[in-house]
C-alpha cells in the first residue's frame, strides 16, 4: 500500500512521462509495476498525447459542415446536402459565428438545392440496394424447366394475350407487349410448345410522330426474324392534349406477335392457366377438408 507522498511522487512522474509523449504501457515499464486503476487515477485530467488518437470517421464530415456553415448555410440545408442529422451539424458548427441572414428567395434556392443534393445520393444508394435484391432474386429462380416455362408462359399470355370474347369465338394466340424482355421469353415459351419460327408473324404498333423506321429495326434485332415476317406498322394518331412520357430514342412501341394456325394452342394456353389460377384453390379446399371436415371418430393424424 503506496503513502499519499508515495502516490505524489508517481503522479508527478507519470503525468511527465505522459507529457513527454509516453504510452500507458512505457510509463509502467519506466515507473515499476502497478495496477491500471493506480496509473489512470494517477493521469487523471492529463490529456493524452496526440498521436494516441484515432481519427473520426466522420472528420471529413465535419469539415464539409463547418465549411459550409462559414458560407452561410442553415442547419437544415447542412444536414440536407450532407446526409446526416440536424443534431450532428449543431455539435460541429456551434462554436462558429451565426451568418447573416438571408433574403427569403436565396433561403429557398439553397434549400432547394440541398434537398437536390441529397436525394442525387440517396437515389443512388437505393439503385445499388435495389440491384442487389433483384439479382439475389434472380439467383434464387435460377434455369427454368420447359415445364416451368409453359406454366409461366401460359399466365403471361393470359394477362398480355389476346382472349376469346363470346359471342365471337376466334381462337388464335395473339400477344402484344412493349418490353423486348417479355417478348423473347413469349417466344421461347412458343419454342417450349413447338412452335416454328416460320409460324410467326409480326407487327410494330407505334405512334406515328415516333421512328418508325428505327422501331422496325429495333423488333427484327430483337426477335432475330427476316422482314418478310413483318407486317406494314400499325400508326397510332397523335393527340397534342397528350403529355405522353414514352418518347425519345428509347421508346420503340409494341410489337405484336401472331402464330399463325394457332386454334388448337389457343385451347391449350386456355386449359394450362386455368390449371395454374386454378393451383392455389384446390391447395385450400385439401387444407379446409382435412381440417374442418373430419368424418366422426376419424383422426386427423391418419389421413
Amino acid at each position: 500500500m503506496r503513502t499519499k507522498e508515495e502516490l505524489s511522487v508517481l503522479r508527478e512522474r507519470a503525468v511527465a512521462l505522459r507529457l513527454a509523449g509516453k504510452s500507458l504501457r512505457e510509463i509502467k515499464q519506466a515507473l515499476g509495476p502497478m495496477s491500471n486503476t493506480t496509473l489512470h487515477d494517477a493521469l487523471r485530467d492529463t490529456p493524452p498525447p496526440a498521436w494516441t488518437r484515432r481519427p473520426n470517421a466522420k472528420d471529413d464530415i465535419k469539415a464539409q459542415a463547418r465549411e459550409l456553415r462559414a458560407q452561410g448555410l442553415a442547419y437544415h440545408e447542412i444536414a440536407a446536402r450532407l446526409g446526416v442529422s440536424k443534431s450532428s451539424v449543431s455539435l460541429w458548427v456551434r462554436d462558429l459565428p451565426v451568418p447573416e441572414t438571408l433574403s427569403y428567395a436565396e433561403n429557398r434556392r439553397r434549400s432547394a438545392e440541398g434537398v437536390r443534393q441529397y436525394w442525387a445520393k440517396e437515389r443512388e444508394l437505393r439503385g445499388v440496394l435495389r440491384a442487389g435484391e433483384v439479382a439475389a432474386a434472380a439467383a434464387d429462380i435460377g434455369d427454368l424447366t420447359d415445364r416451368e416455362i409453359i406454366v409461366a408462359g401460359a399466365i403471361a399470355y393470359w394477362c398480355e394475350g389476346s382472349k376469346r370474347k363470346p359471342p365471337y369465338n376466334f381462337e388464335r394466340v395473339v400477344f402484344i407487349n412493349s418490353d423486348p424482355r417479355l417478348i423473347l421469353f413469349f417466344l421461347r415459351f412458343l419454342a417450349a410448345t413447338g412452335v416454328q419460327q416460320n409460324d410467326l408473324a409480326f407487327c410494330v404498333h407505334i405512334h406515328e410522330t415516333a421512328d418508325v423506321e428505327a422501331a422496325q429495326r429495333f423488333w427484327q434485332e430483337v426477335t432475330g426474324a427476316p422482314p418478310s415476317q413483318f407486317k406494314k406498322p400499325t400508326l397510332k394518331r397523335h393527340n397534342p392534349k397528350t403529355n405522353r412520357k414514352n418518347v425519345g430514342e428509347g421508346y420503340h412501341g409494341c410489337l405484336k406477335v401472331y402464330v399463325l394456325r394457332s386454334n388448337a394452342l389457343y385451347r391449350k394456353i386456355e386449359g394450362w392457366a386455368a390449371a395454374a389460377m386454378a393451383s392455389n384453390l384446390r391447395t385450400q379446399a385439401r387444407v379446409k377438408t382435412r381440417t374442418h371436415f373430419l368424418l366422426p371418430g376419424e383422426d386427423s393424424n391418419l389421413r
